[in-house]
């Protein structure tokens, strides 16, 4: 009789797990803009994706009960060339849950994909696309359709922002889907990737844009260039001793965020070294869930009224 409670307990379990991490692929098949049309399959090696056959994102849903109505894209990082889609994807759409918040965790087309016809569009258009996929099954999933925000860690961090400063549509196939808008509604961003010129990350601004990048190109993927008056609210979390993204990254950001008087919060934690970790951080950089919460309360993203 234990054997069999155990067993009942174990598949219910198991059925749960797979509900909560739904494959959501992108786009009809044979309408994927920025394509050769070679026919690849996902790489995965030690936690994480070296090529993506098949954009598209691991959903994960709060219960119904605490569902919040809002909805994150949470674009791994990887430095444009693989995607750490457990420790700055899973992991962190777990955690988002735990707020009621939903989160679909994307898995974008890489800038070194043969398949891609222009490398730095890539990204881009699959991460357009996944927030218009939202909007589309907004009412579906309970998600309220200006609710629904960017988030990322280093050059996911640089994706997240690039989507929440973008006015240029590239991801349109002509589709009622495509008729909604690509732009998020807030942006959290931890030791981001944001400038392509001083104080770059230099394996992100070569996978992304190639070995020569011309000077326009580096101007328009500096995301310090590209806040506009309707870039929504940010959060910005990033440690003093980050070897790898220089924290002037973040600073720069802040600085055009406050230019252009958009709501934006700033952390530079002592500690915390490069893509500040969901849990087991030094000191005070513990903190940084803990702040990012309050902000999302404070720019009234969740509420227990919601």
């Amino acid at each position: 009789m234990r054997k069999i409670c155990l067993l009942v307990i174990l598949l219910l379990t198991s059925g749960f797990c797979a509900k909560a991490q739904e494959f959501i692929p992108l786009w009809p098949v044979g309408n994927m803009p920025n394509t050769k049309g070679m026919s690849l399959k996902d790489s995965i090696a030690n936690e994480r994706v070296y090529q993506v056959g098949t954009p598209g994102m691991y959903a994960f849903f709060p219960s119904a009960q605490e569902n919040k109505g809002v909805a994150v894209v949470i674009c791994p990082g990887g430095g444009y060339e693989r995607l750490a889609y457990i420790i700055s994807g899973w992991q962190l759409a777990k955690w988002f849950n735990t707020m009621g918040i939903s989160a679909f965790v994307l898995n974008y087309r890489l800038p070194n994909s043969p398949d891609l016809k222009q490398r730095e569009l890539g990204p881009l258009q699959d991460a357009q696309r996944a927030i218009r996929f939202i909007r589309s099954n907004a009412k579906k999933w309970r998600i309220k359709p200006d609710r629904i925000g960017s988030m990322g860690s280093s050059a996911g961090g640089h994706l997240a922002a690039l989507l929440a400063t973008n006015t240029t549509d590239v991801s349109a196939i002509g589709d009622s889907i495509s008729r909604l808008s690509f732009r998020p509604d807030f942006a959290i961003l931890v030791s981001p990737v944001i400038t392509m010129g001083n104080y770059a990350h230099a394996g992100s601004r070569k996978n992304l844009l190639g070995q020569n990048p011309s000077a326009d190109l580096l101007k328009a993927y500096s995301l310090e260039n590209t806040v506009t008056p309707t870039t929504p609210p940010c959060f910005l979390a990033h440690a003093y001793n980050d070897t790898v993204v220089d924290q002037r990254n973040s600073l720069l950001f802040y600085q055009a965020l406050i230019d252009q008087k958009i709501p934006a919060s700033l952390h530079i934690f002592p500690q915390g070294g490069h893509a500040i970790a969901l849990r087991n951080n030094p000191g005070s950089t513990q903190q940084w869930t803990t702040l990012c919460e309050s902000w999302l309360l404070e720019m009234n993203l969740i509420s227990d009224a919601n």
